[in-house]
């Protein structure tokens, strides 16, 4: 990650646990981030943010996400915090010129995040902010499936982290297939700001104005940044 650090001053990985799929109409009930930063000369882990979010009046909590996620109604409304605070926390994790904001699957984070903070903070924190989606760099890597979990297996890191489907768990699980992207191959700046997405799909909701989006296939084939150059040069 020292690589990374050279351009930018901190890095922050995050993910977050919804009530569904829909940004517009769902909740984030979980979020978590882990700040990295150079000290003594090293990448490490500054800080790691962890808290569960109140759900507003009237929202329920599906059956499916707490069987997934193993979260209750009751934590969230005994130990979640309010939006507001939410919002204000994430101003602070995303504070700063030199910042650059990693998940997997970032897209869709982005969209709950972005979402939140209209309503309750300044969705202004995250323009301008550089974005690397590290799904988007999977797909470049290993074929079907794609999943966090399959990231984690792929990378030969199953006694090291795991995909819980709990924020804090895929932040940590995240920054361990990150280190491993980047030792495995140099060219993890080349995805600031480009997203894949698969073409069956789409995109799956109104695109990040200051991302690129190109379609990505089940197997790994000529790197999205080579297939965005090839495209710019066609014009």
């Amino acid at each position: 990650m020292e690589r990374l650090l050279e351009q930018f001053d901190r890095l922050v990985i995050f993910d977050t646990e919804t009530t569904g799929l829909r940004f517009q109409a769902d909740e984030i009930i979980e979020f978590a981030a882990a700040v990295v930063e150079k000290k003594d000369g090293r990448a490490q882990v500054t800080e790691e943010y962890d808290n569960l979010v109140k759900l507003s009046p009237g929202v329920q909590l599906p059956a499916e996400i707490q069987k997934l996620t193993g979260i209750t109604p009751q934590d969230l409304a005994q130990r979640g915090i309010e939006k507001n605070q939410l919002c204000a926390d994430m101003t602070r994790l995303f504070s700063g010129d030199r910042t650059l904001l990693l998940a997997y699957n970032a897209h869709f984070d982005l969209c709950f995040l972005f979402s939140t903070l209209k309503r309750f903070g300044d969705p202004g924190i995250l323009r301008g902010k550089a974005k690397i989606d590290l799904l988007t760099v999977y797909r470049d890597r290993r074929g079907y499936p794609h999943r966090l979990a399959s990231a984690i297996e792929a990378y030969n890191l199953q006694d090291r982290v795991q995909n819980s489907h709990r924020a804090i768990d895929d932040v940590l699980a995240t920054v361990a297939v990150m280190q491993e992207m980047m030792a495995e191959r140099p060219d993890i700046l080349r995805y600031i700001n480009l997203f894949g997405y698969n073409a069956k799909y789409g995109i799956g909701s109104k695109p990040i104005g200051s991302v690129t989006y190109l379609p990505q296939r089940y197997e790994p084939g000529l790197p999205i940044y080579e297939r965005l150059e090839q495209h710019m040069g066609r014009r």
